[in-house]
């Protein structure tokens, strides 16, 4: 061993696999939140405030959305031009690079 703790950048499959698990997370803090607001409504009554709470933890669980770029070129994932979808995009939109598959081409 040379001591050096360089790593290597992750790859394509790698970083599309994390967006998936990241997609994936994202849907059940959704159903979470939707449960949370429900809940408080059916014992408090309506509330703003859970809808608030529910809000802003969304926003604040899907900041990391905004990691997944290409390893290539840069451009995230999960944004379709000016649009953001809930999915990660297999293909990179910008340098075609096929990130759903492991060996990288």
């Amino acid at each position: 061993m040379s001591g050096e703790s360089e790593h290597s950048p992750p790859s394509g499959y790698e970083v599309y696999q994390a967006a998936l698990r990241h997609a994936r997370f994202m849907a059940i803090a959704l159903i979470a939140s939707i449960l949370f607001v429900l809940i408080v409504e059916r014992m408090a009554g309506h509330s703003s405030a859970a809808f608030g709470i529910a809000i802003v933890g969304l926003v604040i669980a899907n900041a990391r959305m905004l990691s997944f770029n290409c390893p290539h070129c840069g451009k995230n994932l999960f944004f379709r031009g000016i649009f953001v979808v809930p999915w990660p995009n297999a293909v990179c939109g910008r340098c075609g690079t096929d990130l759903h598959d492991p060996r990288g081409e």
